[in-house]
């Protein structure tokens, strides 16, 4: 049946379908809110003027609720007040000027409440009849006129159309307590310079263009290479970013962060297309916002609020001595409405259940990758073992606690893992013997684990070294959070004596994860402080 509709099927247009490509939520700067929120309107309208193919009504520059269609084009504005609060609203949309048949809308909503500085939400929104319209996202010129007329903010941070360049140690330091900090709410693109460049102050990769296109998505830095030495100390190197290379650090991020949630796009790849480098990351901070941002929330959508102002018009109207045909009028409006609102929910619907079928296959994928590297390592191990080798007997040793992390997650990695805590205490460790901590680590991911897998007696009160033995914990055995899942930390590893002095005692306490088969190691290197302790 199929294969007998397929001719009529292609004389037939296609359906136009209603995409949305980005989600922007900010705080306006205003001293006075009221005043704030009306200069961003003010500039809202301005930039509308310009798009709606004519001359917007009076009630528009009023503030009010309006409508206005010309050249094909649709401007809708909607607008709801209370004692203590307003909120004002925005619809237009603009064809596309390259290709037939896309048509790009744009929604603004500005509103404040007492005492509060004003916010403003944006939505970018695609109708076409395309399969997969193809596109570079790019954040509305509105709220780069805005930023720069009245300042925006998300998270506590300025949003700016402008790379921020480092250029002083100092900048270095508020630039990793901004990587740190836990109200961050955007991601932040950071572009390094290549000392073995030319100029090793400047990226390869085009920035301003970047900023511009992704202002409200994420903050955009440049790093000369003389700085880049600094995210190495304060992260350690699998987490920085240096030799021409773009990373790209997610809200959360923080020392103890797996690397490999930061998406990092090295030096020598981003040479051979820096163009597309930006496209993808403009692509990749599009996606952040409508996965990070929730609508009806952080942001709004413009048929809630019209739906919502009609009602309040209708039931004005009702309890007035308004003529029927005003209350009829009025009423059809609000179905009208009512209809948009459903569609958008529709609409909010169908792109929540395509991105969770998305993330739903990206993850099959790469359990199916995972599982199959992890056979492939088992085999490898099982080859080497056959011929009286270990996989570990050439690994260089870490002599100092600034590289133990790296050290672990570079040849530990898919048999150990260092929870947060434990790499927080590697910070401030006081034990000191390094190589020590790291041969233990490495009988960890490699005898322990094994046996975990494959059987071969109790793990009890097994010696290690001279001195130093392996051990259920006991009454000290603790839970913890890692990566979204409850472990219990029952084992560990332990030197001998009484004492607890920071510099003598060595404790590395673990969990056994069955889901991932790796060791996690929950806290270290010094004894842990418990209410009993």
């Amino acid at each position: 049946m199929a294969d007998a509709l397929a001719p009529l099927r292609a004389r037939l247009a296609r359906p136009i379908r209603e995409r949305e490509v980005l989600r922007v939520a900010a705080t306006i700067r205003a001293l006075n809110p009221e005043a704030g929120m009306e200069k961003a309107r003010q500039a809202v309208l301005a930039w509308a003027q310009r798009r709606c193919g004519g001359d917007l009504p009076k009630r528009a520059w009023q503030g009010d609720s309006f409508e206005y269609i010309a050249a094909g084009r649709t401007t809708l504005g909607a607008r709801l007040t209370t004692e203590a609060a307003e909120l004002w609203a925005l619809r237009g949309d603009d064809p596309d000027k390259t290709v037939p048949g896309r048509v790009w809308t744009t929604e603004v909503a500005v509103g404040r409440q007492d005492g509060q500085p004003p916010h403003l939400s944006l939505r970018l929104l695609v109708a076409s009849p395309e399969e997969e319209p193809e596109f570079d996202p790019a954040v509305p010129g509105l709220l780069r006129q805005i930023a720069q007329q009245s300042g925006l903010l998300a998270g506590g941070f300025a949003l700016s159309d402008t790379p921020w360049r480092i250029g002083s140690e100092e900048d270095l330091g508020k630039l990793i307590d901004m990587l740190e900090a836990p109200a961050r709410r955007l991601p932040i693109f950071v572009a390094t310079g290549d000392e073995r460049s030319a100029d090793p102050a400047l990226p390869l990769i085009d920035v301003g263009m970047l900023a511009r296109a992704t202002i409200g998505l994420a903050h955009v830095v440049v790093v000369p290479a003389r700085f880049t030495y600094g995210l190495s100390d304060a992260f350690g190197k699998l987490r920085s970013c240096y030799h021409g290379a773009v990373r790209a650090y997610l809200p959360g991020f923080d020392s103890a962060a797996d690397p490999y949630e930061h998406p990092l796009t090295l030096g020598e790849f981003v040479q051979r297309d820096p163009a597309a480098v930006v496209a993808e990351l403009r692509r990749f901070a599009s996606k952040e916002s409508l996965r990070r941002l929730r609508l009806g929330q952080d942001v709004l959508a413009f048929a809630s609020v019209r739906s919502t102002a009609l009602q309040i018009e209708q039931a004005a109207k009702a309890s007035s001595r308004t003529s029927d045909a005003e209350q009829l009028e009025s009423a059809l409006r609000q179905i009208e409405a009512l209809r948009a609102d459903l569609a958008e929910k529709q609409a909010e619907a169908e792109h929540n259940f395509e991105l969770a079928h998305q993330e739903e296959e990206r993850a099959k994928v790469a359990e199916a990758q995972l599982h199959h590297a992890r056979e492939r390592i088992r085999q490898l191990e099982a080859q080497l073992a056959s011929r009286g080798q270990r996989p570990d007997e050439d690994v260089r040793l870490p002599t100092t606690w600034e590289d133990l992390a790296d050290w672990c997650d570079q040849f530990l990695i898919g048999r150990l893992m260092l929870a947060p805590a434990a790499r927080r205490g590697i910070k401030k460790a006081e034990f000191q013997d390094v190589t020590l901590v790291a041969r233990c680590l490495l009988w960890l991911a490699g005898d322990c684990r094994d046996r975990r897998m494959n059987g071969g007696g109790s793990l009890a009160n097994v010696p290690i070294e001279r001195g130093i033995e392996n051990a259920p914990c006991g009454e000290d055995t603790f839970k913890f959070d890692f990566q979204g899942r409850r472990l219990e930390a029952d084992w560990h590893i332990k030197n001998g004596g009484n004492t607890r002095e920071p510099r003598r005692c060595l404790r590395i306490y673990y969990a056994w994860d069955e889901v991932t088969q790796q060791i996690v190691v929950a806290e270290m290197p010094a004894h842990r402080r418990t209410g009993a302790s």
